[in-house]
């Protein structure tokens, strides 16, 4: 935890907040601070700055807090993902979030077990938590939008050309011809979709191609989904 997250919530006072729980926890436990020490703190959705520790024992924490710096700027990235396995889905929102995703949309694909889609991990608490140690790691306030898919076709047909448009649309897929690009793309905004481990299936990338996608390859390596979605990135922004 690189900034302790605040919600409106935790405010007991004009510039006080009161926090148990996880965030306590992990303040006495990691940061092992102590009164009067100072912790980087952000609002969610708002600004960051400082918080004094000005109580800390087993029952709550209670920063005095000045916000007054803009969080990072999200990278102007939509991410188009198949749902991955439930065991990956957690590590790949976490990381697309502290990498500044704006946007992600979960979507079905032929290689997407359908089983996945009745895991716990998709609930909207634990899909909000995710992307809340994403923040916290990347020192960020503002969560990325995510919504989720589960018919291919309609979206793709009936919402991704307005996504696109205007922008420059990618899909990564293993045996394109075309190498992703090691420098910033343009124009932005990105559109970047990526399959399960293995890619999309031909008809699928074909879907993609119809409304504005080029393929493009990572190389004859068969990545894990969380590696090449942080691959892609990094070699594009």
């Amino acid at each position: 935890m690189n900034l302790v997250l605040l919600a409106a919530d935790d405010f007991v006072g004009e510039a006080r907040v009161r926090l148990t729980g996880r965030r306590l926890a992990h303040v006495r436990g990691v940061h092992r601070a102590a009164p009067g020490d100072q912790l980087l703190v952000g609002l969610e959705g708002g600004q960051v700055g400082k918080g004094l520790v000005v109580r800390l024992d087993d029952d709550a924490l209670e920063l005095d807090v000045a916000l007054d710096a803009a969080p990072p700027a999200k990278l102007p990235l939509t991410l188009v993902l198949a749902l991955p396995r439930p065991k990956v889905l957690n590590r790949v929102i976490a990381a697309a979030t502290s990498l500044g995703v704006a946007r992600i949309y979960l979507i079905n694909a032929w290689r997407v077990e359908k089983a996945y889609w009745s895991s716990p991990r998709l609930a909207p608490a634990n899909l909000r938590e995710q992307r809340v140690l994403g923040l916290e790691q990347a020192k960020d306030t503002v969560l990325p939008e995510l919504e989720l898919r589960r018919l291919f076709v309609p979206f793709v047909r009936d919402e991704l050309p307005a996504i696109v448009a205007g922008g420059t649309a990618l899909v990564a897929h293993p045996v394109a011809a075309t190498d992703a690009p090691r420098a910033p793309v343009a124009p932005l905004p990105l559109t970047l979709a990526v399959g399960p481990e293995g890619g999309f299936i031909a008809a699928e990338v074909e879907s993609l191609r119809q409304v504005g996608f080029a393929p493009v390859s990572l190389g004859p390596r068969v990545l894990r989904v969380e590696t090449a979605v942080a691959t892609l990135i990094g070699r594009m922004f």
